[in-house]
């Protein structure tokens, strides 16, 4: 089975993976944006977002499968994926594969959002670089918020300010098997 833990960047999607995956060591994770870090070291994404390269969607959903098919473990996946069409192609990948998904997207608002991205540092050696990253982060706020009214049905929305422990418990109740 996949857990696919959604949301804005600072929604506490990693934070809430390693909480799980500390009551299921058992558990892979996996980051689908260190095979964009791959491609964007092959290709430059012509938009700036690995998301937008087919290959990429291509490659995580392929890999996502072939981890639950040699491993028969739970996948845990960090990951923002909002636009409407690249969830459907890799979720529907996923369905077409016979793989078990359970979609949940950390639901918080835009100044919770700020307030976390603004807190933290993706590269504390190059702060030029840091700053650029959260501006990144914070522009697209917007368009993950407004993407909650086209997720999937089976969507289940969470209080991205509630606790890692409180969402955990709440993963795991509502996820059978894992």
């Amino acid at each position: 089975m996949i857990v696919w833990i959604n949301g804005a960047f600072g929604s506490g999607k990693t934070t809430l993976v390693e909480e799980v995956r500390k009551r299921r060591p058992e558990a892979l994770v996996f980051d689908p944006e260190t095979v964009g870090f791959v491609l964007r070291e092959i290709v430059a994404p012509p938009t700036g977002d690995f998301q937008d390269l087919r290959l990429w969607r291509r490659q995580v959903a392929s890999l996502a499968v072939g981890l639950v098919e040699e491993h028969r473990r739970p996948v845990l996946v960090p990951m923002t994926l909002v636009e409407p069409r690249y969830v459907a192609e890799i979720f529907g990948a996923l369905k077409e594969a016979g793989i078990a998904s359970h979609h949940y997207f950390l639901d918080a608002s835009e100044e919770v959002l700020v307030r976390r991205i603004d807190g933290r540092s993706f590269t504390p050696d190059a702060p030029e670089q840091d700053e650029r990253v959260r501006a990144w982060c914070k522009s697209r706020i917007v368009a993950c918020r407004a993407a909650r009214a086209t997720l999937p049905d089976d969507t289940t929305f969470l209080d991205a300010e509630s606790t890692p422990a409180e969402l955990a418990d709440e993963i795991l109740s509502r996820t059978p098997g894992l």
